[in-house]
């Protein structure tokens, strides 16, 4: 049995790629680097049991993804993760409102436009504060609170104008601010410096979100987030509270891990959806809307691994509590090379 990874292009000592490594050593299965770059790499892959390409919210990785995947999958028949069903809508709002509310599964209800005229005609009547958000971004950094039709008009103005680069919202309550310490200031100057050094782009995101606009619900008194991350026939659940006096609990870094304070709703409706759609391993985030029932505002294939080991357990489609830690890695490599009982420590 071989498994092929393909390097992940900003960082080669990426944590959560380096612990399939980890765990397929421990388990004495082969496991080799695979690179796009190689004129090698059709002939690398066909050798593949298994070909794992954990690409993120980086527009090159997007990119690549969308260019190989499906190839590998569809036309060459290969075992790979992601497959299609779990990440063709990965880091694209529109898209996972249009699959989820397509199959009337509880998503926050959504306005999107694609006709400047329009949107400008919405924004005038729209009951406000209403959120606005790019379709890509991960971590609430391009999402914003739009108080009134003055401000409504002025994010579809410049959608329909000039576009917005990620993470750089022209208004003054994004994250960019909130989350942004000196800490992280010079980390990020660093990999700037870095991948100037060795001739990569500096800036991960490189193409403007434009021509469109998407608004979304604002669900209010919501302390919290519940995100439930289904791989298999496993869930795992935890609470993110948001920021101080925001609104916004992704990439807040505040979890609260206690199994009893999630929504069990929330975990039947994430297994209702992954078994429906087919998703090999995703992430769903839910608010409560003012009947106080949870909805569905973004959901994700991948996520940060920590988080969900760091969780004492997890629920089986019956909802029966299965104690212990688990890595998410060690979750999604059982489940694709159907190996039970795999170590992973």
């Amino acid at each position: 049995m071989k498994v092929g990874i393909q390097k992940d292009y900003y960082n080669f000592e990426c944590d959560f790629i380096l612990k399939y490594f980890e765990i397929l050593k421990l388990n004495n299965i082969e496991c080799v680097w695979v690179d796009i770059n190689e004129q090698s790499f059709w002939d690398e892959i066909k050798k593949l049991d298994l070909f794992i390409y954990r690409f993120r919210h980086f527009d090159n990785d997007k990119m690549t993804a969308q260019s190989i995947l499906p190839i590998i999958e569809k036309e060459l028949k290969m075992n790979v993760f992601p497959d299609q069903n779990t990440c063709w809508h990965f880091d694209d709002k529109i898209k996972q409102y249009y699959l989820l509310s397509s199959f009337s599964f509880p998503f926050t209800k959504c306005w999107i436009f694609w006709d400047r005229k329009k949107a400008l005609e919405w924004v005038k009547a729209a009951a406000y504060p209403i959120i606005f958000k790019l379709k890509a971004g991960a971590g609430s950094t391009n999402i914003v609170k739009v108080e009134s039709s003055i401000y409504a008009k002025k994010m579809v103005n410049i959608m329909f104008g000039k576009g917005i680069a990620s993470g750089i919202l022209p208004i003054k309550n994004s994250t960019r601010d909130k989350d942004l310490t000196l800490n992280k200031y010079f980390r990020s100057k660093a990999r700037e410096i870095v991948n100037f050094i060795q001739g990569k782009d500096s800036s991960p995101f490189w193409q403007k979100d434009k021509n469109y606009v998407l608004f979304q619900k604002f669900l209010p008194d919501n302390e919290f987030d519940t995100r439930i991350t289904i791989i298999g026939n496993r869930a795992f659940g935890f609470r993110r509270m948001t920021r101080k006096d925001d609104f916004r609990a992704s990439g807040s870094g505040n979890i609260d891990h206690d199994p009893k304070k999630v929504d069990l709703k929330c975990v039947e409706i994430a297994f209702d959806i992954s078994k429906k759609l087919k998703f090999q391993s995703m992430a769903y985030d839910f608010l409560y809307n003012e009947k106080k029932e949870p909805e569905i505002c973004e959901i994700s294939y991948t996520f940060q691994d920590k988080a969900v080991y760091n969780c004492p357990g997890y629920w089986d489609d019956k909802l029966n509590w299965n104690e212990g830690h688990f890595w998410p890695q060690y979750c999604q490599l059982s489940d694709l090379l159907k190996i039970e009982h795999l170590k992973q420590s």
